[in-house]
């Protein structure tokens, strides 16, 4: 693989604030494990066994190989679509379009894409065009200044860094690997779970919702887990992943952000009722990012330090 440029690699941007929702918190809108999984499934179906007529990328900086080209891949036939990490994969001619929809990046799915070709605009957030013979694709899409989206053309997707780094994923990964993964970790368990080498594909939003499942304060270190804790992790990790993936299962690109936002208990809900105990959610924030928790719920009823927050209160 030939790479534009020498970015940090994909996969580790912390996540970002956006407007907050009623009662107040940031929510993390980076499409995760389960919707990237849903989009799988989504492109899988629409995708497969169909040829591509062009690939028009827009926004030259979101295309982060040369070698081969995206034109390589016009004529081919798709032959699978697949997820790693918050990686999606779409093989076709032997070739692979690797896409990582990073903080804002997103995918529009339409069965008939506009007639004349994209042109780059400061005002347009199209990144790149993918039509299929027949007329219909997607576009990838990026909104704001921060531009993070990446795609990269490769003959194997082990040649893309941020592919090359995952972790196991947590769909897959059996007890016994989680808890050798969790062993000799002197980091807080919030920031382990967003590793994406140590789990790949779990982010700000649902490492929020797993602790809130598993009643585990997101400063806990993770080497401090006792066997007890590291099991109600796993589990926690398991059921709040795959009840996502079950919710977002069949629903078109365009519905899988509301859907999120919708099946969320903690992250995003700074100020409202936990659902679980009825005590107020708290956020802890950062430079730009934040998480929340339920004190009753995680942290035996007291509130975590926020220095930023206090700052504010001086």
């Amino acid at each position: 693989m030939k790479s534009l440029t020498t970015r940090a690699e994909l996969g580790l941007s912390p996540p970002y604030g956006v407007r907050a929702p009623p009662g107040g918190g940031r929510l993390g809108r980076m499409p995760e494990l389960p919707e990237v999984e849903a989009l799988s499934a989504f492109l899988s179906e629409h995708l497969t066994g169909r040829v591509i007529a062009k690939v028009q990328p827009v926004a030259i900086s979101a295309l982060k190989t040369y070698d081969p080209p995206v034109t390589a891949l016009e004529g081919a036939s798709v032959t699978s679509v697949t997820r790693r990490g918050k990686f999606l994969d779409i093989e076709a001619g032997g070739l692979h379009l690797v896409v990582h929809l990073a903080r804002a990046g997103w995918l529009r799915w339409k069965e008939t894409l506009p007639a004349e070709p994209p042109h780059p605009s400061p005002r347009n957030p199209l990144a790149l065009r993918l039509r299929l013979e027949g007329g219909a694709g997607f576009d990838l899409t990026e909104a704001g200044t921060k531009k993070g989206l990446a795609v990269y053309v490769v003959r194997d997707p082990a040649e893309v860094p941020g592919v090359a780094r995952l972790g196991p994923d947590p769909l897959e990964v059996t007890e016994e690997a989680f808890a050798a993964l969790l062993r000799g970790e002197r980091r807080r368990i919030k920031g382990v779970l967003r590793d994406q080498s140590v789990l790949a594909g779990v982010g700000n939003a649902y490492s929020d919702e797993v602790l809130h499942a598993a009643r585990m304060s997101p400063y806990k270190l993770a080497a401090d887990l006792d066997e007890e804790e590291t099991a109600r992790l796993y589990e926690a990790l398991g059921s709040t992943l795959r009840e996502a993936v079950e919710r977002s299962r069949g629903l078109a690109a365009g519905e899988l952000k509301a859907e999120k936002k919708m099946g969320l208990r903690v992250h995003g809900r700074t100020g409202l009722p936990c659902p679980v105990c009825g005590d107020t959610v708290r956020e802890v924030s950062f430079a730009d990012s934040s998480l929340q928790y339920c004190p009753t719920c995680q942290t035996g009823g007291k509130p975590l330090a926020d220095r930023r927050l206090s700052r504010l209160l001086k």
